[in-house]
């Protein structure tokens, strides 16, 4: 079981989530992010996904309590009992996605996504793609508003929101889905091995631009978007007995 000293209290910028903070450390403690025995994360999903990309350096796992919006990474938040609650939690282990985004200034841009990566229409006329998989082509024109790889963490996000599959998060598979797909109209996506290789060419660039995000992190002008699982890179997350992934991802299907 964690002391309260070995507890590091992050916060995003509302008052929700700032006011719980201080009534935490004055509680539990403030222990400095990179002597910690666990990371507690106040605030919403995005934040959750901010602090996780900002603490990859640490081995540390991170312990979310909902003072945002949807929470579904988050646990319920409760000002007592802290020490407990973690010393019952269970852990989730996930894997980011890396993205390599070219530019058509040729410049490269690399990032983690824990969610998805995405690739968006930047102008008025829809997009056309070429997709290939482990270096074959797959699909030669996809006309689309946009397209996006996801995790099975990231299934419920904006992948499910564009009409994706949620994904089992030990299903070690990834979704690719399209975003309102006009030709193949009827195309929805696939479902890839974890261990694939994903690569889209925007095919006309100038006249149809695109935009590539990450977790949040936008490249503009891109050409060329690969996206693949990155072993390498594990963030730990801790839930309630009961409560986690496997559990809220089960039961967002019935909801």
């Amino acid at each position: 079981m964690p002391r309260a000293k070995n507890i590091a209290f992050l916060a995003s910028a509302t008052p929700e989530a700032q006011i719980a903070c201080e009534r935490l450390v004055a509680r539990y403690g403030q222990e400095a992010v990179e002597t910690a025995q666990v990371i507690v994360a106040l605030g919403g999903d995005g934040f959750m996904l901010e602090t996780l990309h900002g603490t990859m350096h640490v081995d540390a796992p991170v312990y979310g309590m909902n003072r945002g919006t949807v929470g579904f990474l988050m646990n319920t938040y409760r000002e007592t009992g802290l020490t407990g609650r973690l010393a019952q939690a269970e852990e989730a282990r996930i894997n980011p996605l890396r993205m390599v985004a070219t530019r058509e200034s040729g410049e490269v841009v690399e990032a983690l996504a824990i969610n998805e990566v995405s690739l968006l229409r930047a102008g008025p006329q829809a997009s056309r793609l070429s997709i290939s998989v482990d270096g074959r082509v797959r699909m030669e024109e996809l006309v689309c508003d946009g397209a996006l790889v996801c995790t099975p963490a990231g299934s419920t996000a904006y992948n499910y929101s564009a009409h994706g599959p949620i994904l089992p998060i030990g299903s070690e598979v990834l979704a690719l889905t399209a975003m309102a797909a006009f030709r193949p109209r009827r195309w929805r996506g696939a479902l890839l091995p974890k261990v694939a290789y994903v690569r889209f060419d925007v095919l006309d660039p100038e006249k149809r631009p695109m935009m590539a995000e990450a977790d949040g992190q936008s490249v503009r002008d891109v050409v060329s978007v690969e996206v693949a699982s990155e072993p390498s890179v594990c963030h730990r997350l801790l839930f309630d007995p009961g409560h986690g992934l496997e559990e809220r991802l089960l039961r967002e299907q019935f909801t």
